[in-house]
């Protein structure tokens, strides 16, 4: 096998793969104040937003002309959230109408009256409700119920011995009562209104699910009749809700968090109605800072700043542009797509992904601990594994529907919003009970990063990421496939993984596995989960049970990237190995990583870079390392699954 040149230090690659790769970049990386983190991924981000950033102001001043109606629309919309003047002359007064629509609540009647209305137009509920394929009959979209967010990023960050809540929540009662006070609240009123709505938000975090218990989708599936879910609570009526949103009532409703239903009236009481209001209007203040003026944006960013160790706000001209392309995201999505991407990298690509589905075609075939039903049934759904590249073939319907009202007709910022959401939640009602568009995408094409669906059996790879370090045409054939080819049979990996294995080549939540199999699998996901679990990293340790799922995506991705890289006409498993380190690099503040470790469903980046390299017998060959060296794993260590 060819060895080509480096510029790595061998020792150093033996002891720590990943900081002999990245560690000269981390020492002079510079992480920007308005930023948690730089690096590979966030490079990508940045740039993209300085393209789009430039191509949206020259639209705005008519230098660059709308290539669609709903770029023009875009259009229109960038020039509100950049009219800085007229947005601090507006202040409070856009959010005044939605506060007060709160602030006249008297009871549960009061809302009940008007739950259908207040679903539709996106304002808080102490329950929420959503569609998403079936996933027992995964053509057709179903109703979903599930608990609230909380103020918190997980419901951890209640418990009594959490250091990081301690310092988190004072953070967020100061912001949030400051919010209140610039809206006109008088000091003791704001006071009491946070309180009593973070009373309610700790009542709420018991019955919710954790991170770690989300990310078991076995358990999301608890199908129950309207009848059934209208029990939760006497003081809303759920049925008749659901009735009018989606019309008609459904035969079944899947609730995804049974015991935040089951415990629904214990919340909903007469003594809480206050708390909940109350809730509702810090949710509503907070959420729609961002639209107001630019001190209410700033002050309301404050508490996630903390959260992700950001320095400073950034900076109006940027936050307009986000505020913007994130209302119009699929219209910008496709316009990147389309001018910095193309038909043609789009077909190469594609041809790409179906040569990585090839090859773990071959490794199913080859596996030599599936039964034969189970490896006829994985290929199979890996046969009708749905693959979307670049940006849509057309764009969704949804933004035909989005017409500015601009401010010389009395529009604002914030009451454009408010009428987009709206729309969007009556479209995505209206699709109740109609069949799955598979096509449909839920990632904007300038988005760094790809997916795959298990209730669609599908894998998608927007165009933000397929370029450099990923993938370049003028790095090694191996390079790329450390880089975009890994991501690839990343993504190919979660329809096999803990979660992904659970449902079958439509989508189904259907145990296609033998017995035996299955057994096997879970044992060998068990291995998955103690090779991460407890690792030290940023003060904290790695949750191995939350982040099983990616490990095994991660793991099925390597393998088959360097099978595939060593079908190349001129492998270099060096280069394929270093550029697979390079992916991850990633310098972040300590907050960042902290967060990270409690929720992120992905292991952190360092340790993607160097656990998984260790499983695989290549890499100790490649990089000659023994058991002298701390990068060796004995073999009766190392994880293979796929």
């Amino acid at each position: 096998m060819t060895k080509k040149a480096f510029p790595i230090n061998k020792p150093e690659l033996k002891d720590d793969f990943y900081d002999a790769i990245n560690g000269s970049w981390i020492k002079q990386a510079t992480i920007p104040s308005d930023h948690s983190s730089t690096g590979g991924f966030m490079d990508l981000v940045d740039d993209i937003d300085k393209t789009l950033m430039k191509d949206s102001a020259e639209l705005q001043s008519d230098k660059l002309a709308a290539a669609s109606p709903e770029l023009e629309e875009y259009k229109k919309f960038y020039n509100m959230t950049t009219n800085f003047k007229k947005r601090d002359e507006d202040g409070v007064k856009p959010l005044k109408p939605v506060l007060d629509r709160i602030t006249n609540l008297n009871n549960y009647d009061d809302l009940n009256a008007q739950l259908p209305d207040w679903i539709l137009s996106g304002l808080p509920t102490p329950f929420s409700l959503g569609l998403d394929p079936d996933m027992k009959n995964a053509k057709v979209n179903a109703l979903f119920a599930s608990g609230p967010s909380l103020f918190m990023p997980d419901k951890t960050y209640y418990e009594k011995d959490n250091a990081a809540a301690k310092t988190l929540m004072p953070i967020f009662i100061k912001m949030t009562t400051e919010l209140f006070e610039m809206a006109g609240y008088s000091e003791e009123d704001s006071k009491n209104i946070v309180e009593n709505a973070v009373e309610f938000d700790r009542l709420i975090a018991p019955n919710v699910k954790s991170a770690e218990e989300a990310a078991d989708y076995s358990k999301m599936y608890n199908p129950e009749s309207p009848d059934q879910l209208a029990k939760s609570t006497n003081v809303l009526n759920l049925k008749e809700a659901v009735n009018q949103l989606v019309g008609a009532l459904p035969e079944k409703i899947i609730v995804t968090e049974p015991q935040f239903f089951e415990n629904l009236s214990e919340l909903l009481t007469s003594s809480h109605f206050k708390l909940m209001k109350d809730w509702m209007l810090v949710k509503t203040i907070n959420g729609y800072s961002g639209a107001l003026s630019d001190n209410f944006r700033v002050t309301g960013g404050t508490y996630s700043r903390a959260l992700s160790g950001k320095k400073e706000a950034t900076n109006k001209k940027k936050a307009a542009y986000y505020l913007a392309s994130g209302t119009f995201d699929q219209v910008i999505g496709d316009y990147y797509g389309k001018k910095y991407f193309g038909e043609k990298a789009k077909d190469d690509v594609h041809q790409m992904v179906n040569n990585m589905i090839n090859v773990y075609k071959n490794r199913l075939t080859n596996n030599d601990w599936l039964s034969e039903d189970t490896k006829k049934m994985a290929i199979k759904k890996l046969s009708t594994l749905g693959v979307q590249v670049g940006y849509p073939d057309e764009l969704d319907p949804l933004y035909k529907k989005f017409h500015v009202t601009e401010e010389k007709d009395g529009g604002t910022v914030l009451s454009n919003l408010l009428d987009f959401e709206k729309i969007a939640n009556q479209y995505e009602f209206s699709k109740w009970n109609k069949p799955v568009e598979k096509e449909r995408w839920e990632m904007s094409a300038n988005t760094v990063n790809a997916y795959y669906h298990p209730f669609k059996n599908i894998i998608v790879f927007p165009a933000a990421i397929l370029q450099a370090p990923f993938y370049r045409l003028d790095q090694p054939e191996s390079a790329n496939y450390g880089g975009i080819g890994a991501v690839m049979a990343h993504e190919i990996s979660h329809a096999f993984d803990n979660n992904g294995s659970l449902f079958d080549q439509y989508g189904n939540l259907n145990n296609w596995w033998t017995k035996s199999d299955h057994e096997h699998f879970a044992k060998l996901a068990q291995k998955m989960i103690d090779e991460f679990n407890g690792i030290p990293f940023a003060g904290g340790k790695v949750n191995g049970k939350l982040t099983v799922s990616e490990n095994i995506a991660d793991a099925g991705g390597l393998s088959c990237a360097e099978e595939a890289a060593k079908n190349d006409t001129d492998p270099d498993l060096y280069q394929f190995f270093t550029n697979w380190g390079r992916i991850w690099r990633m310098k972040a503040t300590p907050e960042y990583q902290n967060l990270l470790l409690s929720i992120d469903v992905h292991a952190p980046a360092p340790l993607r870079a160097s656990v998984q390299v260790k499983n695989l017998d290549d890499f100790y060959m490649t990089f000659n390392v023994t058991s002298e060296d701390k990068m060796y794993l004995k073999p009766d260590k190392r994880v293979q699954i796929w």
